[in-house]
């Protein structure tokens, strides 16, 4: 079984892109963000006919997260406790496999920048509301899998220069605090267990040659809680998916498991 992530940059700008992706790598989950749309004009029937369910939690213009499945999937949850603002940046399910319940919980994080701004001040606030999630779904369940957009920079080997984003939202100290404060809850990066190479980006910004110079940032994650682990057997960055015509400044991220 495959589970990718993959933050689109707007699905229906980007629909052969993905339709392309999913016919070449057969991923049994596709958890989606930046899609850009809201639920009533997402391509549903597009999917369909490649062999997808589409569960949606779309926005006008902005932010939008959805999950394709094989097969169906339970308890579909949209709303983040706690966030007053409800932008649309979270899509959770339940999923079966191996007769074992393993809850999927798909996030676009805030990018936050300015930062020192409102939209910091959210993101920030938004993973406080994110970590008290978790704590609860891994009390309920002890197999749960985080993936999408985190936005997050963790350490200073997931960018190509760091001290160019010392005051950047994505990397600032409070920032990859609280990503470390997810992993003391019970999860662990997943990539890193199978694939310690410095040099492992899923974000190229479209500007200044950052893709051909391989100017890049590990932003997207799937964190797996520490019982999940024993089930996936590799983690993958799909990169050369940033060669394709019109793509996303993001590339998939695949989650292989046993």
């Amino acid at each position: 079984m495959k589970i990718s992530t993959w933050n689109v940059n707007s699905v229906r700008a980007r629909i052969d892109n993905v339709l392309e992706y999913i016919k070449l790598n057969k991923p049994d989950i596709l958890l989606l963000q930046e899609i850009k749309t809201i639920n009533e004009t997402f391509p549903y029937e597009a999917f369909k006919k490649a062999g997808y369910i589409s569960y949606v939690n779309g926005q006008k213009s902005y932010n939008g997260v959805a999950i394709l499945s094989k097969t169906k999937l339970k308890n579909i949850e949209t709303t983040l406790r706690g966030d007053k603002i409800k932008q649309a940046r979270i899509i959770a399910c339940d999923f079966e496999y191996k007769k074992k319940n393993i809850k999927i919980i798909n996030i676009y994080l805030p990018n936050g920048n300015p930062i020192d701004t409102d939209k910091f001040f959210y993101k920030m606030n938004w993973i406080k509301l994110l970590i008290n999630k978790l704590k609860l779904e891994i009390k309920k369940n002890k197999l749960v899998l985080v993936g999408g957009d985190f936005n997050i920079i963790p350490k200073e080997i997931d960018v190509y220069n760091y001290k160019n984003f010392i005051n950047d939202a994505v990397f600032r100290i409070d920032v990859r605090n609280k990503f470390d404060e997810i992993i003391k809850i019970g999860f662990v990066d997943s990539l890193r267990i199978f694939n310690k190479k410095e040099k492992s980006y899923t974000y190229w910004d479209y500007m200044s040659g950052a893709w051909p110079k391989n100017n890049g940032l590990r932003i997207d994650h799937f964190l797996a809680s520490n019982d999940l682990i024993s089930l996936i057997k590799n983690v993958e960055i799909k990169k050369s998916i940033r060669n394709q015509i019109k793509p996303s400044d993001h590339v998939p991220l695949e989650c292989f498991f046993i």
